[in-house]
């Protein structure tokens, strides 16, 4: 007799709450109109950006494509007369890519950042492959003040070797011999 006791309470348990949430106030967003702040650190479209002298900041290091466990970024290197390394072209498919943040963590010159911007929807697969130039912004993203060649220690038009941020002159390994 206890268990058909427990049965029926624990039905009408269950009617209260449905009869409860019956009166209240429907929570409903209107997507379009109204988009639900989302947290900084949201991890969504995939950007690259430049540096404080306009320039690209991705050196074509291929550490962000290494990095992708779902091997969906993809670029060639090329070299400036200036020394300069660059994306020839870069690529992301965005039909493959799982948002995890890894490129952004492996990238060392902050090039490439996940920004909040989630609405990818494409009819065509193929619309969801970006291009370096749809990825390319025209400012600095989260790090405004960072530039690699200012701090790599690579000769080029910014600096000579020894004359970078926080660099040392560098060793004549001759005479360190005698």
């Amino acid at each position: 007799m206890e268990s058909a006791w427990d049965a029926v309470k624990a039905l009408a348990s269950g009617f209260a709450t449905t009869f409860s949430h019956l009166f209240r106030k429907p929570i409903t967003e209107e997507y379009p109109e109204y988009k639900r702040p989302l947290p900084a650190r949201s991890r969504a479209r995939i950007i690259l950006t430049r540096d404080p002298d306009g320039g690209e900041r991705c050196v074509a290091c291929y550490l962000c494509s290494a990095v992708c466990p779902v091997n969906c970024i993809s670029m060639e290197a090329a070299e400036r007369g200036d020394g300069r390394r660059h994306a020839a072209w870069f690529r992301i498919h965005f039909g493959r890519c799982i948002y995890c943040g890894l490129c952004e963590e492996a990238c060392p010159t902050a090039a490439i950042q996940l920004t909040p911007d989630y609405e990818l929807c494409k009819r065509s697969i193929l619309d969801l492959v970006y291009e370096k130039e749809d990825l390319l912004v025209d400012h600095q993203g989260k790090d405004p003040e960072y530039n690699f060649y200012k701090y790599a220690g690579v000769a080029t038009g910014v600096a000579d070797k020894g004359e970078h941020i926080n660099e040392e002159e560098p060793v004549n390994i001759r005479s360190n011999i005698t």
